[in-house]
């Protein structure tokens, strides 16, 4: 799907950054204005920007700014849910990562929120998955709609008793561990003390193939947005988001590349 492509790995943020030079790490980590800037110095023609966002919210829409202030032609990819077809493709993925959880567990995905328009991604993404799965399934947000007490109010209204908690996020780092599964003030402590009989699947959606193919697509869907690009030189594709996002999908993209080519 992705060709012979060559890879680099930045992050948008300047924390992400100073935690990676911090970590005694000789790589050279810029950001991606720099990165940008240094492969037009080495001859590159395009580039293609591929977002890790999960939604199209205020940090997505920052990087298309920064990346058009570049004089280096690129292309962007897409956040993970952008499209119809999108939220279909995570639903199968998510019905493939289901299969042993069992049916009478409604499922709780939390996000990390938006105060962006796109908050509308979450109650839109819980709508289809209900729909396409047939099961309870409630999407809620760190900060924003629904929050913590409006899951709880929408459980009981179901009647529901058994809930199994997944993190809405690519990887399972701090958030996951303080806010969702561990602590007295963690959703799963609040959720327990609600009455409710709580299980915890603690992985980010990078562990899910599907979701990795899905960012692969959009890479692919980019690079054919280059116009003669068999007569260019070729660029590095970009994947912006937390370092650990990015080196879990460049493997995986690489997996993924193997294993489409050989079917």
């Amino acid at each position: 799907m992705l060709g012979e492509v060559e890879s680099r790995t930045t992050a948008g943020s300047r924390q992400v950054r100073a935690r990676k030079r911090q970590s005694g790490g000789s790589e050279e980590f810029p950001g991606p204005v720099d990165l940008l800037n240094t492969l037009q110095k080495r001859g590159w023609e395009w580039a293609v920007v591929q977002s890790l966002h999960l939604l199209a919210g205020h940090e997505f829409y920052r990087l298309v700014q920064e990346v058009q202030s570049c004089q280096l032609r690129t292309a962007i990819g897409l956040p993970l849910f952008w499209s119809p077809a999108d939220y279909l493709a995570f639903a199968a993925a998510m019905r493939n990562r289901l299969q042993a959880i069992p049916a009478e567990e409604a499922i709780l995905l939390v996000g990390h929120g938006t105060d962006h328009a796109s908050w509308c991604t979450y109650p839109a993404l819980q709508h289809l998955l209900t729909r396409e799965l047939g099961r309870p399934v409630l999407v809620g947000a760190l900060e924003g709609y629904f929050t913590l007490p409006e899951v709880i109010a929408e459980l009981r209204r179901q009647q529901v008793r058994r809930v199994r908690l997944l993190p809405l996020m690519l990887v399972a780092g701090l958030h996951v561990q303080q806010d969702l599964v561990a602590g007295k003030n963690s959703w799963a402590a609040a959720l327990t003390a609600a009455g409710f009989q709580v299980a915890t699947t603690v992985e980010g959606l990078l562990a899910w193939p599907g979701v990795v193919q899905l960012f692969c697509q959009h890479i692919a869907q980019a690079l054919d947005a280059i116009p003669g690009r068999d007569l260019l030189q070729l660029p590095s594709s970009i994947l912006h988001g937390h370092a650990l996002c990015c080196a879990g999908l460049l493997g995986s993209c690489s997996e993924y590349h193997r294993a489409s080519s050989a079917a």
